[in-house]
Formats: C-alpha cells, structure tokens, sequence
C-alpha cells in the first residue's frame, strides 16, 4: 500500500492552523514569527531546549472551536541527516491527525520532506493501529523540491510493501505480476524458457518449491538518447526456508523480506521516469522460492549457470548468490551495460561486520564504488565499502566443479567477501559493484523514517546515484 499521507506546498502560513510545526536553532530563534502567550525564546529556555534534532516543544494554543497546537522543533546542525530526524520525529509525533502544517527550515527540503513521508509509512493487513497524518502542508519547499521528494518516499513505500508482503500471497509470478504493473517493458522467463536457456541456477534454487522460478526484466530509456546503459540485478527469494539445508524456525519469521533487493530494483525502475534520470536502465530480478521437498537441490549437487559454468552446492541455504550468478552471467553476455550493480539481502555476515545501520558495497571498480558511496551519503542509503580479498578466493575452490558456492572448511571464514568473490566471477570484466543489505534491509524497530520489518535500504541510493549518472 502507497503512503496515504499527502504532502502539498502552500505559499505562507494559513491563519490559525490547528496543527503548526516551526523551527527554531540552537540560539533559541523561531524561523517563523508566532504568537504564543509567552516569547517563544522564553518557552523553550524554560524546558530546556536545545535545539537538538528531533526535539520538540509543544505548546497549546487557542484556536476558533478549540484547542491548537504549535510544535516548536530543534534541527541541530541544520544539515540534510539533521533535518531528516527532525522532518521523522514531527510525522510521528501527529499520527492520526488531519493535517499539520509545516514551516520548512533552511537547508535541503527535498531530504526534510522525503523523511517526514518515509515516517508515515505503515504496513497493516486490516484496519489495525493508529493512522498517520492525513496532510502534510509545507512552506518554504519549493514544487521541484517535493516532486522529487514524494517520488523517492514513494519508491522506497513500493518496495517495503512488495517485501513486506506475506509469502503466502507473493511467490515469483506475482512479484512479476507487480513489475508489469510500472508500466515498463517487461519481460518474463517462466520455468519452462529458463530450462530452454540455461538459467540452472535459478531453476535449481526452486526446484523445491510448488512454485515455480521467474526471471524478471524491466527496461527504463530516458526521453533524450542516453550515452550510458547500467544493469540493477536483484536478489527475488520471495520466502528462504534454507532448502535442504534448513534454517532454525527463528530465522526463519523474516524471510518473506528475502525479496528485498528485488523489490529495491523494481521500485527504483519504477520511479526512473519521474526523476527523469538521464541514463537507460536494465532491472533484473531473479524470483523463486526456497523450500524443501522431494525435488529439492540437495547438497553435493553440481548445477550449471547461464553461460556454462559449473557450480557445487554445498549449502542449499546459500541460494540468494546462485540466482544472482545466473542473472549476472545474462546482464554480462547480452545485455552489454557500462556498469552492472547487484543488491540483495546475501549473508548474516555483512549484519555482524557492519550491523544494521549501514550497507555494504563490494565492488570491482574504484570510480564505481566512490560514486555510490557519495549517493549514499547523499542520500541517507549510508555505504561502507568492503575489501575483495584475493588471498580468499581458494574459499571457493570445488574438487568436481568450477566453483563452490561457499567454502568447505573455515580456513577463511569471511563470509561475506567470499560470497561478493562467488559473484564477481559471474559479473565478466565490466565494472560491478554488490550490494549486500542482509543487515539493513529489515528493521527491528518504528524509529525515525524506519517501520519495523522491510525498509526499502537501496532506493534512495540508487536514486540518487542514477539521476546524477
């Protein structure tokens, strides 16, 4: 479900609004004059404000009919994660009220208003819990500004909803049932044309299930021609029971959100066009299901990829990188991009190396890697850029087949590095980047512009690294 909470831009303060958001800085200075019934420096001295962002004073206020509210709201520093935690705390702070007009502070209000939408986000199956604000009303953004705020709040709401999605509604043809739904070209490999092309891979990693594989492909091309073509290739595992190799039922309640970087891809396809991002773009998502049964790989099993190449599943819960190489070997051989960038929810590693407030970004190119890193400071998708350490490329070493799909032994350990190594050798020579969001793609707790459960980490990104491109 999209984010129902509508964001407008006004002129100027409307009179008497029942709902009133100002900021104020660190010396105490509303950015906006307001009649209280005490100075307003005098109010927030008196609880102790300071201008930290995210507080906020409420003060009563009369109102025709009634009883008002201004809410007085610091914004630290003033810089774009600032103003994010303050734009989150307001949202929060009104659910369930009609609407709440907000005096924008100085700084980057497409980020300010982008965070106060990502905070109204909420995924109910019914008509459970307390609604958010109906209407956010902004003064002091401009158009432009919101366009692309609401935009992007919309992409990253598309992509919690498709991850947040029970696994008993979505399986792969009805995650690709949602990318024909963009209104982009679309094209599908069902089982039986995965078969027909080699895609052994994906076809391996579902044979277990009643529900068969897909490999989805979206097109974006930019109104202007473009003079660069990337590939975003998504992880689809629309429920990971770990096959064969079966998880502990704990770690086992996420995984309806082990689509998440597909859906990441086919939200970012999605809003492309809006953006109006200067560079053509080619999504894929390699969708199935990974359960036990009769039919089930098992481990020792030997497959063969796209391409030729020959893989030993030793472990059948390390499937997320088995797809990914299929669609990775595809993009590489008939695709042709300038750039192919990855992203899925790959390893449990990545969470204990990086925990869940950051990203990670292998990848085989420098100017790649730094450019991504930028977005995502840019835009709050944060990236730390991890080592491909060649010493540990023996980790994927088989007796029987080209590669291993994780290490026998723990010589290594590295977990993570050894399953961006796996990918890598799929990726061809072109500049790749893997983005592993096995940490960041699903959230514990309602904090800031974060729901509990799917967070959309890899849209704002991807973005921002796409309309700069």
């Amino acid at each position: 479900m999209p984010i129902e909470t509508t964001a407008t831009v006004v002129a100027e303060v409307p009179d008497d609004p029942e709902l009133l958001a100002v900021p104020y800085a660190s010396d105490l200075r509303p950015a906006h004059a307001v009649e209280l019934h005490l100075p307003v420096s005098d109010l927030l001295a008196h609880y102790e404000a300071k201008g930290e962002a995210g507080e906020i004073v409420e003060v009563p206020v009369a109102r025709a009919g009634g009883v008002g509210r201004v809410l007085l709201y610091g914004v630290g520093d003033g810089s774009p994660r600032a103003l994010r935690k303050a734009a989150a705390a307001l949202t929060r702070k009104v659910k369930g009220k009609d609407t709440l007009t907000v005096v924008v502070p100085d700084g980057d209000a497409a980020a300010f208003v982008e965070a106060a939408l990502l905070a109204a986000y909420s995924f109910k199956i019914g008509n459970a819990g307390k609604k958010a604000v109906r209407t956010l009303a902004f003064t002091g953004a401009g158009e432009e500004e919101l366009r692309r705020a609401r935009t992007v709040a919309q992409a990253v709401a598309l992509a919690r909803d498709l991850a947040n999605t029970p696994s008993s509604v979505k399986n792969p043809a009805w995650l690709a049932e949602r990318a024909a739904e963009t209104g982009l070209p679309v094209k599908v490999w069902d089982e039986e044309r995965l078969q027909a092309d080699g895609f052994g891979g994906i076809l391996a990693v579902g044979r277990g299930s009643v529900s068969p594989p897909r490999l989805i492909q979206l097109s974006y091309t930019p109104d202007e021609p473009a003079e660069r073509h990337v590939v975003l290739v998504g992880k689809g595992i629309t429920f990971d029971s770990g096959g064969l190799s079966l998880k502990p039922t704990e770690n086992m309640k996420t995984q309806k959100t082990d689509m998440a970087g597909g859906a990441v891809v086919i939200a970012v396809l999605a809003a492309l066009a809006e953006l109006r991002a200067p560079v053509r773009v080619t999504g894929l998502v390699a969708a199935a299901e990974n359960m036990p049964s009769g039919t089930a790989q098992r481990p020792s099993d030997v497959i063969k990829h796209y391409g030729g190449r020959t893989v030993e599943v030793l472990n059948t819960d390390a499937e997320g990188r088995l797809v990914l190489a299929d669609a990775l070997a595809y993009a590489d051989a008939e695709l042709g991009p300038d750039a192919v960038v990855d992203i899925a929810t790959l390893t449990g590693a990545i969470t204990v190396a990086l925990g869940r407030n950051v990203g990670a970004v292998f990848a085989s190119d420098d100017l790649l890697a730094e450019q991504l890193v930028e977005a995502g400071q840019a835009s709050d998708d944060r990236l730390w850029r991890m080592p491909l350490i060649e010493d540990y490329t023996p980790a994927l070493e088989s007796p029987i087949a080209d590669l291993a799909n994780v290490e026998s032994g723990s010589r290594f350990g590295a977990g993570s590095i050894t399953a961006a190594l796996f990918l890598r050798e799929f990726a061809g020579k072109r500049p790749w980047a893997h983005l592993d969001i096995a940490g960041v793609g699903r959230s514990t707790v309602d904090d800031g512009t974060l729901s509990k459960g799917a967070t959309g980490f890899g849209v704002r990104v991807l973005l921002e690294w796409l309309t700069r491109v």
